[in-house]
């Protein structure tokens, strides 16, 4: 063996190692097929390889380098010569053997250890050494079995005992029916296929327990006799056994008796086993018992792994897979039932064939460089580490002053151009070995960048950037990077430079953004590789769907509002509870939300919206919560009954998601209201009973409805009627009251009680009635069936003690208390006296009174009124009388006012006293007069004519007076046609004037009016009017609006009948072929005057003179030629040219005008 390296070798090969991780050799097709390379297994057999020998043979051996490797295999370690056996054939450009076994050759023949190798001018690589092996399925020995007889309560062992085969077979019992035996912790199958029963029962008794074995390999199943089983008790276990040994027990006649554990698998209380590190640990104890015992395990040396181990077959297995070190120690597996329980310890070892703790790797230098190959390997016990290259022991091969070989490295110093080789390292101990192929390429190799050129990168804004660079060469390549303009080299923050040639920014900004060169350099020369990164925004919900609670059927809408970058695509889904949404119309998916319609229970559920584009993603999330009126309560219970009590309960409905906050409880009297629920009470919704005061006398039934946030449930099912006893009235009748109608009777009234409030049948009132403070006695009455009853006789409003009691064919209600009443009141008998008045102003009078006596008023006094109306007016002209009127007062007032009085009149008043039955005697009529107010608005107000600087107005005098006019006001003001408003002129005019004109006025100009008139008292309301003086003299028609005046109104009419006759005449004539005159005067001059009219028109018959005189109109003609006299109801000359026309129907169709000249502007306004 070598010696340990020292400290500073070991420090070079850990720098060795560190160097040779720069340079691989890219997987880059383009690559690859420029450089030499030496042979690499790509693809090989298992190392244990058995077959079907129902197949043929295929062993794989795939292989590349450059150039193209060829092939070579040994068979038990010596040269197999393939060319010598026609039933072995090699695949072209490959080393997979075919071995063709169809001609009826055995594939035993063919069992042997194979080995491939792969071979170019740099070197040869090996492949693992192939065992192949045939499958077998042998069958099983004939044999028959005698039945097992098994007394009750024993243990019983099934053996299987399944022929060895390869692999293996998969056991497991069935009867003849192939259905599996059941099992369970009492009957089960142990890892060696056979039945364990801890204790067998009569039920165990069968003829076709049947083990089954099937060979995965060749999918055969093979089948073992069946084995017959009979349990018996043990008197018919004597019984049975007599029959064959002449009459002679052959068993006690003690039973079975309960037993503590026994272990039938493993034997004894210590057990050990060893397992492989990484193959499956399994661990059995099966225990014989009566109780069946229960199993558990327990590590002594540790815990057991908890994601890695399993308990199987009712805790009677342990099983542990992918074992480790740790998993070696003690465990203990304890079997127990009431009688005791017992132990064993299985002490777990574990080995480890050799597994890779750094495998070699290929390795590529350049001439003179220095570099390593490791071969790291563990295993238990200690792998031994040999070496081989090209096949042949690392011994046996050419010296290479280069090559140095420690322990488990091989170092290699200043190499030279054809010391290209291929290594294997064989790592074994007693479980097995690993073999590996690396090979060292010396090449000389220029650098090369590898990553596509142009290449665009893409990144969120604040995530890590990676831009590749990726290289090869030989040496090594040191590669450096630039940005856009190449001014320096970049380094440090913020940018991490991989060895692999890959350029990180940890966090990308904006600023980033652009243009990267990298450069590859080494001593054979240069390459560079342009790349480009891009900063995108990131993907933000802004705003995230929230949280929705939802009635059933209604609709609810989650918003998910997205920024992404304007370059980017985003989409976007919903989720339901991490899945896809239901296949459901009612959901409708947007691009900003989720629409559901319709809600159901079934919908609730956390929604997810997820916006993705190329680059990111993100997601919000909601949950929907739908509530709806609870269910109805059920299974209404009544409890623990009494004369006026009962306890009901119910089972709650289903809340919806929403918690019930109260229960009515509602109940029919099915005697007194039959079909009618009243509610009774009510319980907070924690509860689910309720003690209910009940009624004599009542045929109850009781439902039941539940409150939630949404709403009421539907009434439960009623639940089964309870009836009361009857029993003497609990109550009086409420509302008794004493009064009179008459002056000398008192009617006595009261509420009825209701049939539940009645108690019991033969429901009566007794009525008591004494007068207060004259008698001592009651009187008293039995009424039934009415609410009310009159004593006739009475004095005039005296008071009375009134009572009424209730009672049934139980008894009397409690006792009464009394009410007081009085009865009837009769007219007051009075007048007030002293009555005066007090004038206050124009229309407001005060009236003073004194109480009448209060023996007059023969009741309860209610107040006073006041009788007024106005007789005539103190002007001569208006002398009209007003209607009666009144104003009622407080019993305890001595003075009222009359508001609302006409000034300037005469008024008469009386005043009464007034009780309940009505009013009394009237006062003496008192009069007064009111003094002067303010006139009334004027009768009417206008401008009657109008002129280029003047204007004249027209009024009448009002209506209401309310004096004697002294005079009236007028103002006036000039109003532009944005309604703004010039200096406000006021003149007096005199009382007895009816018109005036108003002089030195602007032309054209617009004037606004307030006019009223006055008393000594002041002005009274105005009127307003508006006028505008003419453009030119010609136009001085009043500013009236024709269209209202009747004279107008006919005149059209007149016009339009007419027309309609024309038309009429001329439709019959057309329609029998005739030909006007005027049209052949037409025809005949030619007049260029009179023009034809259109096809379409309708023209009329022979015109005179007489039809040439002009109609009139209200416009003034634009010529001004009308004289001023012109009446108002004249129309202005309407033109005779071909444009005055008109329609079918006879209406105008031309426009009104004079022969010359366009209409006034002014005229325009005022129409």
């Amino acid at each position: 063996m070598m010696d340990r390296p020292s400290d500073g070798r070991l420090a070079l090969l850990l720098l060795l190692g560190h160097m040779i991780t720069a340079l691989e050799v890219p997987l880059d097709p383009k690559l690859l097929e420029g450089l030499p390379q030496p042979p690499t297994i790509t693809h090989q057999s298992p190392k244990e390889y058995i077959v079907d020998p129902r197949e043929n043979i295929v062993i794989h051996c795939e292989a590349k380098g450059k150039p193209h490797p060829s092939f070579s295999w040994t068979r038990n370690g010596t040269h197999f010569d393939i060319d010598k056996d026609p039933k072995v054939t090699m695949k072209p450009h490959s080393g997979t053997l075919v071995i063709d076994i169809s001609g009826g050759e055995k594939a035993d023949a063919y069992e042997a250890v194979y080995q491939c190798t792969a071979h170019n001018q740099l070197g040869s690589a090996l492949s693992n050494r192939i065992i192949i092996r045939q499958s077998r399925s042998p069958l099983w020995s004939k044999e028959k079995f005698s039945p097992i007889v098994a007394q009750e309560g024993q243990s019983l062992v099934l053996h299987c005992r399944p022929p060895a085969g390869l692999p293996p077979p998969i056991v497991f019992w069935m009867d003849n029916n192939f259905q599996r035996l059941p099992q369970s912790r009492r009957v089960s199958q142990g890892l060696n296929g056979d039945l364990y029963f801890s204790n067998v029962l009569l039920e165990d008794s069968r003829s076709n327990y049947i083990c089954y074995a099937r060979f995965p390999h060749t999918q055969t199943i093979q089948q073992k006799q069946p084995i017959a089983v009979h349990v018996i008790d043990l008197d018919s276990l004597n019984d049975t056994m007599a029959d064959y040994f002449n009459d002679t027990d052959l068993f006690s006649d003690k039973p079975v008796d309960e037993r503590a554990p026994v272990f039938l698998v493993p034997s004894g209380s210590l057990s050990s086993q060893m397992v492989l590190r990484g193959e499956v640990l399994e661990l059995e104890c099966i225990a014989d018992g009566l109780p069946t015992p229960a199993v558990s395990w327990t590590k002594l040396s540790g815990e057991i792994p908890g994601r890695r181990a399993s308990l199987m077959n009712f805790n009677k297995t342990l099983r542990i897979s992918d074992v480790s070190e740790a998993d070696a120690g003690e465990y203990r597996c304890a079997a127990g039932n009431r009688l005791g329980s017992v132990h064993h310890t299985i002490t777990v070892s574990v080995r480890a064939a050799p597994y890779w703790i750094s495998a070699p790797r290929n390795l590529v230098l350049a001439p003179l460089e220095t570099g390593v190959i490791t071969c790291r390997a563990r295993g238990h016990p200690k792998p031994h580490i040999r070496w081989s290259m090209n096949g042949l022991p690392i011994e046996d091969a050419p010296k290479d002053p280069s090559r140095k070989v420690e322990d488990d490295s091989i170092i290699f110093s200043e190499v030279q151009t054809g010391s290209s080789a291929v290594y294997q390292c064989n790592a074994s101990n007693q479980h097995g070995y690993l073999l590996a192929n690396a090979f060292v390429n010396v090449l000389a190799e220029p650098p090369r960048v590898l990553t596509a050129p142009n290449k665009v990168y893409q990144v969120i804004e604040n995530r890590p950037a990676l831009l590749e660079c990726l290289f090869f060469g030989s040496p090594v390549p040191a590669v450096t990077w630039f940005k856009d303009s190449r001014s320096g080299m970049l380094e440090g923050d913020p940018y991490v430079f991989h060895k692999n040639g890959t350029l990180e920014i940890h966090v990308s900004q904006a600023v980033n953004g652009g243009k990267y060169t990298c450069v590859a350099r080494n001593n054979l020369g240069i390459s560079e590789n342009h790349v480009y990164l891009e900063v995108k925004e990131p993907t933000r919900i802004l705003r995230p769907p929230e949280y929705r609670v939802v009635q059933r059927n209604r609709d609810v809408l989650f918003e998910c509002k997205v920024k992404h970058d304007p370059s980017l695509i985003p989409s976007t889904s919903w989720l339901k509870d991490g899945g896809e949404l239901p296949d459901d119309d009612r959901f409708r998916a947007h691009l900003d939300s989720l629409t559901i319609r319709g809600v159901t229970e079934s919908d609730a559920g956390t929604y997810t919206c997820v916006t993705n584009t190329s680059l990111d993603q993100d997601s919000a999330s909601a949950r929907l919560t739908v509530v709806g009126q609870p269910d109805a309560p059920t299974d209404l219970e009544l409890t623990d009954p009494g004369a006026r009590s009962v306890q009901l309960t119910w089972t709650p409905g289903h809340e919806h998601n929403s918690a019930t906050k109260k229960f009515l409880i509602q109940y029919e009297d099915g005697l007194h209201q039959s079909g009618v629920w009243l509610n009774l009470t009510e319980v907070p919704g924690t509860k689910t009973t309720a003690h209910l005061k009940l009624s004599p006398y009542a045929h109850y039934s009781f439902r039941v409805l539940a409150l939630n946030g949404v709403g009421y449930s539907r009434p439960s099912i009623p639940s089964r009627q309870y009836r009361t006893n009857p029993a003497a009235p609990d109550e009086n009748p409420s509302e008794v009251k004493g009064h009179g109608t008459e002056h000398n009777n008192l009617v006595i009234t009261w509420k009825p009680l209701t049939g539940l409030q009645a108690n019991g049948p033969g429901l009566q009132y007794t009525v008591l009635w004494r007068q207060q403070g004259v008698e001592k006695d009651w009187t008293s009455v039995s009424v039934a069936n009415v609410s009310k009853f009159v004593v006739s006789g009475t004095p005039t409003f005296v008071p009375y003690e009134v009572m009424v009691r209730a009672q049934n064919a139980y008894g009397p209600g409690p006792e009464p208390a009394a009410v007081i009443g009085h009865s009837g009141e009769d007219f007051p008998s009075a007048a007030p006296g002293m009555v005066a008045v007090v004038v206050l102003n124009s229309t407001l009078a005060e009236v003073h009174w004194e109480h009448v006596p209060a023996r007059s008023v023969r009741g309860r006094l209610q107040g006073y009124k006041v009788h007024y109306r106005r007789e005539r007016s103190l002007h001569r002209h208006n002398s009209h009388h007003g209607e009666q009127r009144s104003e009622s007062f407080g019993p305890n007032r001595t003075r009222g006012k009359l508001p609302d009085l006409h000034p300037f009149s005469v008024y008469s008043l009386h005043v009464t006293a007034f009780n309940s039955r009505g009013e009394g005697p009237a006062s003496a009529t008192q009069r007064y007069e009111t003094p002067e107010g303010v006139p009334g608005v004027p009768s009417f107000f206008r401008v009657s004519a109008s002129d280029l600087d003047s204007l004249t107005l027209e009024w009448a005098p009002p209506h209401e007076r309310n004096g004697r006019l002294t005079g009236y006001t007028l103002r006036y003001q000039t109003v532009n046609s944005s309604h703004d408003v010039g200096l406000l002129d006021e003149m007096d005019l005199l009382s007895n004037q009816s018109s005036v004109t108003l002089h030195n006025l602007h032309h054209s100009t617009r004037y606004k009016f307030y006019f009223s008139a006055k008393t000594q008292q002041g002005s009274g309301p105005a009127l307003t009017e508006e006028a505008v003086t003419i453009l030119h003299r010609a136009m001085v028609s009043p500013q009236v609006d024709i269209a209202t005046q009747g004279w107008f109104i006919g005149l059209m009419s007149a016009i339009a009948l007419l027309i309609l006759i024309l038309l009429i005449v001329c439709f019959i004539k057309r329609n029998k072929g005739g030909k006007y005159p005027v049209k052949e005067k037409e025809d005949a001059h030619g007049d260029p005057e009179i023009q034809p009219m259109k096809e379409d028109d309708i023209t009329f018959g022979e015109y005179s003179e007489e039809d040439r005189k002009p109609l009139r109109v209200s416009r003034t003609p634009s010529s001004g030629t009308v004289p001023r006299d012109g009446s108002e109801d004249s129309l202005v000359e309407y033109a005779d040219s071909g444009d005055t026309q008109f329609n079918e129907d006879g209406s105008f169709i031309g426009q009104y005008s004079g022969r010359s000249g366009p209409p006034s502007p002014v005229i325009n306004s005022l129409v």
